[in-house]
């Protein structure tokens, strides 16, 4: 099935040199070795966040969660096993909010009150992934004063895409992700489908390559 998105499953060279303040990938830090930093978006949910621990725990794989403070609060007993299974935890603001469609008052209100909530389970680890990849450079300057490091991507799944099948999800991995490459995969509802279907997929490909999967 085509792909049917306007945005690349490679991030673009030039777009990392425009905004290289941003953490894109860990290429540079993994040249001699093979390592691949899975991340996961939008949970925690029941339904799905569960799952993914398990599949990364049969792979022994580790992983970085960008949590809702929404989902957390919801879901206080799946953000407990997030913590147990020894995954980093990143905030994604408290209601996924996009970045270009807030003053940064509002949007800075929304990660702090993230922050607090993940507090209440765990020490923060200052690491921030805007949602849907939108973030205006004052947010991200203000993000970064309060300590933290601005996760973006080298790769992604669109596995929340309708218009495209698990198998399509899988290749978009397999065939651009590379050594220090930070993939995303979505531990959501509407990713549900195609991420159940493509994340086995990619750590049995790249596990027989050699490769380990680490967390930020």
């Amino acid at each position: 099935m085509p792909l049917k998105i306007n945005l690349p499953v490679k991030t673009p060279k030039l777009l990392k040199r425009l905004y290289s303040g941003y953490v894109w990938d860990k290429i540079k830090d993994c040249q001699s070795q093979k390592k691949l930093y899975l991340t996961f978006d939008d949970g925690p949910i029941p339904e799905v966040t569960p799952w993914v621990l398990d599949t990364l725990r049969q792979y022994r794989a580790q992983a970085t969660f960008f949590c809702i403070g929404e989902n957390i609060t919801k879901h206080p007993h799946i953000f407990q096993k997030l913590i147990d299974s020894k995954h980093s935890i990143g905030n994604h603001t408290y209601n996924h909010l996009k970045g270009w469609e807030y003053g940064k008052t509002i949007y800075i209100e929304n990660m702090v009150k993230a922050e607090a909530e993940i507090e209440i389970h765990t020490k923060t680890q200052k690491l921030f992934r805007p949602p849907y990849g939108k973030i205006k450079r004052n947010q991200a300057k203000a993000i970064q004063k309060r300590g933290y490091e601005i996760i973006m991507y080298d790769v992604i799944a669109y596995d929340w895409e309708q218009g495209i099948s698990g198998e399509s999800c899988a290749a978009n991995i397999v065939k651009n992700a590379e050594s220090g490459s930070i993939i995303v995969f979505h531990d959501s509802l509407k990713a549900e489908k195609n991420m159940k279907y493509a994340l086995p997929k990619v750590l049995d490909h790249f596990s027989k390559l050699g490769y380990t999967f680490e967390k930020l």
